[in-house]
């Protein structure tokens, strides 16, 4: 993943240690730059202390940036601490469904 030229992972870092991360994908579609987000993680023990806001935002320029058109991510209902922060960085909920098929 990290080798491929569409992928970056973000890391926070506490004195050396990993202790969150999130990595964005940016991908030309035929309907313009697009960019998705895939597994913000923050250690328990640095939450609330602003690397899961630091890692979004690195994300979001990088996106900018790149010159994507839209950046969509996904978060379970449940996750409302996550959504609330989501949404105080300007991501807006969508009106869609998601599928998935198991390829394997």
């Amino acid at each position: 993943m990290i080798a491929s030229p569409y992928t970056t992972l973000f890391v926070a870092k506490d004195d050396g240690k990993i202790v969150g991360m999130i990595s964005l994908a940016v991908v030309q579609m035929p309907t313009g730059m697009r960019a998705y987000l895939e597994d913000l993680v923050v250690d328990a023990a640095y939450r609330n202390r602003g690397a899961a806001t630091a890692l979004l935002q690195a994300a979001i320029d990088m996106a900018k940036s790149a010159g994507a058109r839209t950046l969509d991510m996904t978060s379970r209902a449940s996750r409302t601490g996550a959504i609330r922060l989501y949404e105080r960085l300007g991501f807006r909920r969508r009106d869609t469904n998601a599928f998935r098929y198991p390829v394997f």
